[in-house]
């Protein structure tokens, strides 16, 4: 992808699906968009991948060995800011949320539009390209016992390393840059997602619980990620 400034050409798909069907299905129109894929129906194998290279991970939340909930976390432990897509016939907002809350990065409900897959795969890989092809900012962000490192898409927390992806990089990285102002939820999605992200605002609860699980002390009373009651939330530094 690096020669690419779409972020398309020769991108590396590995989509964990039991169902051969609609594994099928799903690679046909994926290579007619221009995609590798590799196939994985053994949710006990594709645990196994975790650490190999790919662009994207399309991966069904019901798998024979270990189910997807649990590749979902495995993959996301050891790749922070490797985009995936989860594929489920669980269309409730509770399975939704779940998908998010485990380090999704967007969640499809069966039966969906090869279309609609198509753009979703296409849309987080040009976030990633987006990424990669950006000026480096050079001066990280610093606020009390934090502080961003937006060439590396970062943080250090007490001069600590956390891990983020990049959508968690970025929504913190916008409260950041205005410490003590709330925002709510739909702004923040226009703002840190794009005005044509097709999501909903559990999307923004759901990074706001995973950012709270990384950095605050306690994420029950988080200290720092504040909800404002009736609004949305605020990042404060020294609380």
């Amino acid at each position: 992808m690096d020669d690419d400034p779409t972020g398309m050409a020769a991108a590396q798909l590995l989509l964990v699906e039991d169902d051969e069907a609609i594994a099928q299905t799903l690679m046909v129109h994926l290579h007619q968009a221009g995609f590798a894929v590799r196939h994985e129906r053994d949710g006990a194998l594709a645990a196994g991948l975790c650490a190999q290279p790919i662009d994207l991970l399309l991966l069904d939340g019901m798998l024979p060995g270990v189910d997807g909930w649990d590749l979902c976390r495995a993959f996301r432990a050891a790749q922070p800011q490797l985009p995936i897509l989860m594929l489920s016939a669980r269309a409730s907002e509770a399975h939704r949320v779940l998908g998010l809350e485990l380090g999704a990065d967007d969640y499809l409900s069966k039966p969906f539009s090869m279309l609609e897959l198509v753009a979703r795969v296409r849309a987080q890989l040009r976030r990633v390209a987006q990424w990669r092809a950006a000026p480096a900012e050079a001066t990280p962000l610093r606020l009390g016992r934090f502080e961003l490192l937006p060439a590396q898409r970062g943080l250090l927390r007490d001069s600590r390393a956390v891990a983020l992806t990049l959508r968690e990089f970025d929504l913190l990285h916008f409260l950041m840059r205005h410490p003590g102002q709330a925002f709510g939820r739909e702004e923040l999605l226009a703002r840190v997602w794009g005005a044509g992200f097709d999501g909903y605002e559990h999307t923004v609860n759901s990074h706001i619980n995973r950012l709270r699980a990384k950095i605050e002390q306690d994420p029950r009373q988080p200290a720092h990620l504040q909800t404002v009651w009736g609004l949305g939330y605020r990042f404060v530094a020294n609380p």
